[in-house]
């Protein structure tokens, strides 16, 4: 069974599409998508539809980002929130649904309401943004786990002596940051970067930009 680590796709829907027929999902394979599948890019209802339809072909977990939660707080509001609109790409979510909250398809969003917050494995930590090295996962506090920058906070390897897999970061190199311990694959799909799969077993990776295009 591979495990295969999935950054942040903010709406590069033909970057997954693309990503996803490259890697060939197995049935016994586990996918986990590091959060912020909306925002920014045209294309997010897209790209939830495909996690929706890869989940049932093979084991999906998916986590929550920021972006999730900001629109999960519109949707429980019946108001789109002004920051998540004008500040964080919320306008291109709404419009790929149409425009507007109500339009947001009930599967959607019980999608949204059920990702996790983190995953772990026996070897492995998955988070969206940062941690807190001396806390189980379950008691990390939200602004690091969903907020938190790396550029602002480096931290040491966690307690459990797993590495972690994170997100939320744009790595604008395009290069995977790895500092052993740790891995961030958000490599800025979205501002010109590349959508990146981990197999994190093997550490080997797989590049799609927004325009569908490997990276060899």
């Amino acid at each position: 069974m591979r495990t295969i680590a999935v950054g942040d796709v903010h709406g590069c829907s033909l970057a997954l599409a693309v990503l996803l027929e490259w890697l060939g999902p197995r049935a016994d394979d586990r996918f986990v998508f590091l959060g912020d599948y909306i925002d920014r890019g045209p294309g997010s209802r897209d790209v939830i539809d495909q996690v929706l339809d890869l989940s049932t072909r093979c084991d999906v977990v998916p986590l929550l980002g920021n972006h999730e939660l900001l629109m999960i707080a519109s949707l429980a509001a019946g108001e789109a929130n002004a920051f998540w609109l004008q500040q964080c790409g919320g306008q291109e979510t709404l419009i790929s649904y149409g425009g507007s909250l109500d339009q947001i398809p009930r599967t959607h969003q019980e999608f949204l309401r059920g990702c996790r917050r983190h995953f772990e494995t026996a070897s492995h930590l998955f988070l969206h943004a940062n941690y807190d090295a001396d806390k189980p996962l379950d008691e990390q506090p939200e602004s690091l786990l969903f907020w938190q920058h790396l550029t602002g906070f480096i931290p040491i390897p966690h307690c459990s002596g797993k590495t972690v897999i994170t997100g939320h970061t744009p790595q604008r190199t395009g290069e995977v940051l790895d500092l052993g311990h740790l891995l961030c694959i958000d490599t800025a799909c979205f501002a010109g970067g590349w959508l990146t799969a981990l197999d994190v077993d093997t550490k080997q990776t797989w590049q799609v930009n927004r325009y569908g295009e490997r990276r060899a």
